[in-house]
């Protein structure tokens, strides 16, 4: 068994403000046992308007939530799964990206988001990540973890099936789905999605989320959760924040897979035809 711990956060405008928070999750993550801490997406900053987060953007070289991270790491002996960070790209804009930090504080991985969200909700809410971010070009694993081989996705990503199908191909333990789902879209789709990605690629997916009501005023569900290949979960962290724990038996994955064998059972699907 190996334990692992997510922080669920309320991530706010103030980069320092949340650094802090997440240095103090990592602390405690650390003193309850885990080997590895899962955190959210946008865990450094979390700020709906686009003129004044500009203003605490950084190159990720200069980043100081992620330099504080890393110390933490670091002085805690931990793996770290940063949810994202939001870190100005090469091409001016904004890049929604994962890392994977060691136990000695290095950067083992980087992720940026593919699927970028564009929407107009009956809420009245409306969302255009792409006006700001750059969209992701490939699928990004990481070997060598507490808990074996991490294929990196982030929010968007869990409504689009085959990225995970090509992240379980390549022989993957977990899956990682840090989110900031709205409130909606929580309700209805993400327990059902994140359990169906699980059962269908037959590893364990956690997703760290965002929670309750934020600075820049948005409401985001909670509910971070740790699946197994079954689809059973493990862990549900409802609607407050703080850091929450499970235990993973990486013997699970092939338990489950020699029961049902759907990934060996692929075939090239052709071409839809209408007549």
């Amino acid at each position: 068994m190996t334990r692992i711990a997510l922080f669920q956060s309320t991530t706010g405008i103030d980069p320092e403000a949340n650094g802090r928070a997440l240095v103090d999750a990592i602390v405690e993550a650390a003193s309850g046992g885990a080997e590895m801490l899962f955190t959210p997406e946008m865990s450094g900053l979390l700020d709906r308007d686009s003129a004044r987060a500009a203003k605490s953007l950084r190159p990720e070289e200069n980043d100081p939530v992620l330099a504080a991270a890393r110390e933490a790491a670091q002085r805690s002996r931990i793996w770290l799964s940063i949810g994202s960070l939001a870190v100005l790209a090469e091409d001016g804009k904004v890049a929604n990206r994962s890392y994977i930090i060691d136990r000695e504080g290095k950067i083992r991985a980087r992720y940026d988001k593919i699927h970028l969200f564009d929407v107009d909700l009956p809420t009245g809410e409306s969302w255009r990540e792409s006006n700001v971010y750059s969209a992701g070009q490939g699928v990004v694993l990481v070997n060598g973890t507490p808990v074996g081989k991490v294929g990196l996705t982030i929010c968007y990503d869990l409504r689009f099936p085959m990225l995970f199908a090509r992240i379980a191909e390549a022989n993957a333990d977990l899956i990682s789905v840090p989110a900031a789902f709205t409130v909606p879209t929580g309700r209805a789709h993400w327990h059902v999605l994140l359990r169906a990605r699980a059962i269908e690629a037959g590893i364990y997916v956690v997703a760290a989320a965002q929670v309750g009501h934020h600075e820049d005023g948005r409401n985001t569900y909670g509910h971070s959760l740790v699946v197994d290949p079954w689809g059973e979960v493990l862990l549900d962290m409802g609607e407050e924040t703080g850091v929450g724990f499970a235990d993973i038996d990486l013997k699970r994955i092939s338990d489950v897979r020699s029961r049902i064998p759907a990934l060996n059972h692929r075939r090239p699907i052709p071409e839809a035809v209408t007549t």
